[in-house]
């Protein structure tokens, strides 16, 4: 058991969970470095960004920042997509580069704040079931939850402010990774015979960072870490 993979786990897990998100490419970008197998990836990733999303999701449902109008059309089209992009099978070193350019998008993220506005709309119906389609594919594709892209997004558009844009990210990578992980289940996969003990490790640092998202305590540190360990991971899967 490498030690220091599951320190790094419970890291990626409590930046991820304090602002809403699963950590998929934060897991993937762990499993890259450490050289583990692509068949494996995806469904480890997923199988994390339940527990981790689930918790962060309550978290930030109790505080009342949910808005289902918000969320809804997005769901609508993302599930299902999340269940035929874990279909489709793509050869390793494919994957490898859309991992890695959505690791780059990742890192943007972490490092790009988006300015928040005191009003909202509400979102568009049409753009947001595009949306969802879209993230969804590729988030079953290649084993995130989506939610790192949706919610910049949502607060770019003015549809949300910054607590209400992850309380959306939440829910929306549970039901996609769980879409996802169905759909690779249904053409066959191995679990991890180490992903039990990856779940618990992943767990309690989403219940962390769930609990310090509530509050205002600052990561941004640590975001700039995780962020340079993205970029690493990224540039590892480009030349590999």
């Amino acid at each position: 058991m490498d030690y220091l993979f599951l320190i790094l786990l419970v890291l990626v897990a409590f930046l991820y969970s304090s602002v809403g998100h699963g950590g998929a490419s934060g897991y993937l970008a762990l499993m890259a470095l450490f050289g583990m197998e692509p068949l494996l990836m995806r469904s480890s990733a997923l199988t994390l960004n339940l527990f981790v999303a689930g918790s962060s999701f309550i978290a930030f449902y109790r505080g009342g920042y949910l808005k289902w109008r918000l969320i809804l059309p997005f769901l609508i089209t993302s599930v299902p997509m999340a269940y035929f992009g874990a279909q489709t099978i793509i050869e390793p070193k494919l994957y490898k580069v859309i991992l890695g350019i959505f690791l780059l998008i990742a890192v943007a993220r972490i490092l790009y704040r988006p300015k928040e506005y005191e009003k909202s709309r509400n979102n568009h119906l049409i753009l947001s079931l595009f949306i969802g389609a879209f993230l969804g594919f590729f988030s079953g594709m290649i084993g995130i939850g989506g939610g790192i892209i949706l919610s910049p997004l949502i607060i770019l558009l003015h549809w949300a402010n910054v607590k209400e844009a992850a309380a959306a990210s939440a829910l929306f990578i549970l039901f996609n990774s769980a879409a996802g992980l169905y759909g690779i289940y249904q053409i066959g996969f191995t679990p991890n015979p180490q992903i039990f003990i990856w779940v618990a490790f992943a767990f309690a640092g989403g219940l962390l960072g769930a609990w310090t998202g509530s509050f205002r305590f600052s990561t941004i540190r640590l975001q700039y870490v995780l962020a340079f360990v993205l970029l690493i991971a990224s540039v590892k899967l480009f030349f590999t």
